[in-house]
């Protein structure tokens, strides 16, 4: 069990002229790191969430040392409560800023420092809820850097799928998206949504447009507990095991 105990995450902060200064990140170094190596590379929105609640670098270790997944690195990217809507939200005050950061600064501070590979079938972007919905806009204005994209019941409502419609195809893009069957009533900060519906709806424009879509609906809220548990299938999905 020490393997799965010991793990190293590596505290980063990251200058920025398009988000308030600095953006704290966590960075998680699977076993066996070498700086000779290269890897590919998971950015989760809500960073701090996915370390805690979502327990990734747990769920991260035993997939590389039980399952034989290829090792990976992990970027947690904080975020402050007050300012989430306003950066996650397509239609936020502070996306269009949010989105430059992660593209323009984040991306070259990580390869900068760490040996990651810098093609975009190489980068994964995750995240839960309105993090599920900035992770897909980021996609979308940039696929020559991310093809990629883990959804934990996304936010995906009306001006994800009027931005979706722009797209003439998205036959690049391969997403994973999961949906809690009790998401019918979500309270946020922008209204109560149904969740199932507009997850629904995402996946049928998404195949509309010709992207891989790789869709589940199970049991459970918009919560951690939910998400928790299907994070290590959304991770096989993009990492499956190598041949032995």
């Amino acid at each position: 069990m020490s393997d799965y105990v010991k793990r190293t995450i590596v505290k980063e902060e990251v200058p920025s002229l398009h988000v308030d200064t600095p953006r704290s990140v966590k960075v998680y170094l699977p076993p066996g790191y070498n700086e000779l190596l290269s890897y590919p590379v998971v950015y989760c929105q809500d960073g701090n969430d996915f370390f805690t609640m979502g327990r990734i670098a747990t769920i991260a270790n035993q997939l590389i040392l039980e399952d034989g997944v290829e090792p990976f690195l992990i970027v947690g990217v904080s975020v402050e409560r007050s300012k989430r809507t306003s950066e996650y939200s397509p239609v936020g005050s502070r996306h269009d800023g949010y989105k430059r950061f992660f593209t323009d600064e984040l991306l070259p501070y990580i390869e900068e420092r760490y040996p990651v590979r810098r093609d975009p079938k190489s980068r994964v972007l995750a995240g839960d809820s309105l993090g599920g919905t900035v992770s897909l806009h980021i996609a979308l204005d940039r696929p020559d850097l991310f093809t990629r994209v883990l959804s934990l019941s996304g936010a995906f409502f009306q001006p994800t799928l009027d931005r979706i419609a722009q797209e003439s195809t998205l036959s690049w893009l391969d997403i994973w998206m999961v949906v809690g069957l009790e998401e019918t009533a979500v309270e946020t900060h922008i209204g109560t949504f149904d969740f199932v519906e507009w997850n629904r709806a995402a996946r049928q424009s998404l195949m509309e447009k010709h992207a891989a879509v790789s869709y589940r609906e199970k049991p459970g809220n918009h919560v951690w507990g939910l998400w928790q548990k299907e994070l290590p299938d959304g991770l096989r999905h993009f990492f499956p095991a190598l041949p032995l």
